[in-house]
């Protein structure tokens, strides 16, 4: 398994650096381009991450700001290399079936200290056993293609190894509603498998599990899917936001902190862990009986 840093971290941890090391020198982004001679849009893109930076310009910009410290330049020339490999994810089938947030999204897992999860319809992708995601994704038969559909339960596998599989895994708090647990994909067994697979998940050191009973539920059918990963501390976070048609990644702070709040909102006042764990198993034995359970797909 690859052990070095994903390019979507170094970038995001190289493009705050030089914001901020522009704004102390007290620069506007348009005083920059007219110092070194480059466009507005080029210094904008260059913040905002939407492309890498070369070692090159990375010194130009670092004489402008005074940046002079050694150990400071060697870690941003670091940060710029490290922006510019290339992983697993960059593969052309996944470039050609998964999302660009979709992709910046594993490359971010791979680096987060703690990952919220909330997900009021389904077991989260990052948790799903291989049956239930080719279910999930089987639902999607008449959008995405036969392909597509490969590429992206190919993916979804490979994900969570890199994320649970590194020596120092990310804690992974998990929010589902009960109907969640009610609702099946694709036959019994599969259903029962899936949950077979969350309480070993619940065994796990780094893995919080909590269910928000039904009688509690009327706020979750507002919210959509959402991840939030810290990245180190309370300050460096990112925001993943899924809908039906399409997703996204928000770096904003505000943003982020908002939905970590109501993600710890939702935390506080669902049931406690060994309820949760409780209420899985219950689900699971009634399944094992022959219950019904209704149906619903996952993108």
């Amino acid at each position: 398994m690859a052990s070095y840093e994903a390019p979507a971290v170094a970038r995001r941890r190289l493009r705050l650096a030089l914001r901020k090391a522009r704004e102390a020198k007290g620069l506007t982004q348009a005083q920059v381009a007219q110092a070194l001679d480059w466009s507005l849009s080029k210094v904008n893109r260059i913040e905002t991450g939407e492309v890498t930076v070369s070692t090159t310009d990375l010194h130009a910009l670092l004489r402008l700001f005074e940046v002079t410290d050694a150990a400071q330049v060697d870690r941003l020339v670091a940060d710029a290399r490290a922006s510019r490999r290339r992983g697993w994810w960059d593969e052309p089938r996944y470039r050609q079936h998964l999302t660009p947030a979709m992709l910046q999204l594993f490359q971010f897992e791979t680096e987060a200290t703690t990952i919220r999860i909330f997900h009021p319809t389904l077991i989260p992708g990052l948790l799903q056993t291989q049956a239930y995601a080719e279910a999930a994704l089987g639902v999607w038969r008449d959008r995405l293609s036969a392909d597509a559909r490969a590429t992206r339960l190919e993916a979804r596998l490979r994900r969570r190894d890199y994320v649970f599989g590194r020596s120092d895994p990310p804690q992974c708090l998990l929010i589902l509603d009960e109907s969640v647990l009610h609702r099946r994909l694709g036959d019994a067994e599969i259903t029962a498998e899936q949950l077979s697979h969350l309480l070993a998940w619940t065994r796990e050191p780094h893995f919080s599990l909590r269910v928000v009973p039904l009688a509690d539920t009327a706020v979750m059918a507002m919210l959509g899917v959402f991840f939030v990963l810290d990245l180190g501390d309370d300050e460096n976070a990112i925001l993943y936001r899924e809908g039906v048609l399409q997703d996204e990644l928000i770096h904003h702070p505000e943003d982020v902190a908002y939905h970590r709040q109501l993600f710890d909102q939702i935390w506080a006042t669902a049931l406690a862990e060994d309820a949760s764990v409780r209420m899985v198993q219950e689900r699971l034995t009634a399944l094992s009986g022959g219950s019904e359970f209704s149906t619903v797909g996952d993108r």
